[in-house]
């Protein structure tokens, strides 16, 4: 089925919708950075994890990072590379499976390595090992998102470290930033570099992290450049590696649905769709953010009283699922397709079935038009959960 790619009037019922050419487009400058710049990007799966599109980001990357054993596993199973793998808690019952799906293991403390380095050893015995640091700076504005925050559960101090690694440990993991600029890095980097370069002689690779949002457009990718190429020329023996999430699914496609019903209650009209922010948009509430919406403005509570404003709710039975306000250019009509902008990076991997409501399909348009669904969602998955 070819689509409109820009009203997608075509579709009836829910779906996020992945761009291949606007996929292309970041895997293409992403590219361009790690050959520029001589560092290693590889795709965070926490954020981006459509493994029928692999074949595809493999033309493009080399590598992956996982957060537990089934990324892990995915990474090497489906990916086809083995895994840059960081969790704050392994456990003895998966490590070895883990570290079998693992190029590169990165403990979240001294005695975790203690306790499960030999296991892991064991069962791969080219793993390399690391360890996640923290230089106590992060300008991550919202708490939830800040891997640096005072009490954080992540990371060694620099005070904490022995003045001798143990002899195999080949690298440190620092993540310090959430979908932020260059400028942030440059600034994180100097922290960085003031608490932990006296053990840089003993490692070989040093990997900075994610949320380095690269395909943004007001992103100064020469000043990664600069900073990345600079850094080598000071440590040339360091492998740089950087495992951005958001860069790859950013503004690759939206989340298309429809308009169920509308519902008025002292003066606030709500266009109810058949889709939810808790279960579909689960950032939306969390973060919080409100998202773009096309063919509408986003307005405040101010504007209640001009025509087309609405607040957009979800269906499930949590009394907060719902965002406002935005002022279309129509009176809304049941069955008309409100069109949420990038729904791709973190949306998708952080979907459930609560309530049991159905589940948005998932689909790649191609540059052509021709819509190709990659999964669609059944009562058998829902009920599966349970099993």
């Amino acid at each position: 089925m070819k689509v409109n790619l820009t009203t997608f009037e075509e579709l009836h019922r829910p779906m996020y919708v992945l761009e291949e050419r606007l996929l292309r487009r970041n895997l293409e400058l992403i590219r361009s950075v790690a050959h520029d710049s001589g560092a290693e990007i590889i795709l965070a799966f926490k954020a981006y994890v459509l493994w029928k599109t692999f074949p595809l980001i493999r033309q493009y990357v080399g590598a992956a990072t996982a957060s537990s054993l089934y990324e892990a596993r995915l990474a090497a199973e489906e990916f086809g590379s083995k895994a840059h793998t960081f969790s704050p808690a392994y456990t003895s019952w998966e490590m070895p499976d883990i570290a079998r799906c693992s190029s590169h293991l990165t403990f979240n403390s001294l005695s975790q390595y203690a306790r499960l380095h030999e296991m892991a050893r064991e069962a791969n015995p080219s793993v390399s090992f690391g360890l996640r640091v923290n230089p106590e700076y992060s300008e991550v504005g919202t708490d939830l998102y800040n891997p640096c925050a005072p009490g954080t559960r992540f990371g060694i101090l620099d005070a904490d470290l022995p003045a001798q690694l143990p002899a195999d440990i080949e690298g440190f993991h620092c993540h310090c930033h959430c979908e932020s600029g260059a400028d942030v890095f440059q600034r994180t980097l100097t922290h960085i570099e003031a608490k932990f370069s006296p053990w840089f002689k003993q490692l070989k690779w040093i990997n900075f992290g994610g949320g380095h949002l690269m395909t943004r457009r007001d992103y100064d990718v020469a000043l990664l450049i600069h900073i990345i190429k600079d850094f080598r020329s000071r440590y040339p023996w360091l492998h740089v590696v950087l495992e951005p999430g958001s860069a790859f699914g950013w503004q690759t496609g939206p989340l298309v649905s429809q308009v169920v019903d509308v519902v008025e209650n002292h003066g606030i009209r709500t266009a109810i769709l058949d889709v939810s922010f808790t279960c579909h948009m689960p950032d939306c509430l969390e973060m919080p953010y409100q998202p773009a919406v096309r063919f509408a403005k986003a307005v405040g509570s101010e504007s209640l009283d001009a025509p087309y404003v609405y607040r957009l709710g979800g269906n499930s039975c949590l009394s907060g699922d719902f965002m406002g306000y935005w002022q279309f250019g129509h009176e809304l009509q049941v069955g008309e397709n409100v069109i949420f902008e990038d729904m791709l990076h973190y949306t998708t991997v952080k979907t459930t079935m609560f309530n049991g409501i159905s589940h948005p399909a998932i689909a790649l348009a191609h540059a052509d038009g021709e819509l190709e669904v990659l999964r669609e969602y059944s009562y058998n998955d829902y009920k599966s959960r349970m099993d």
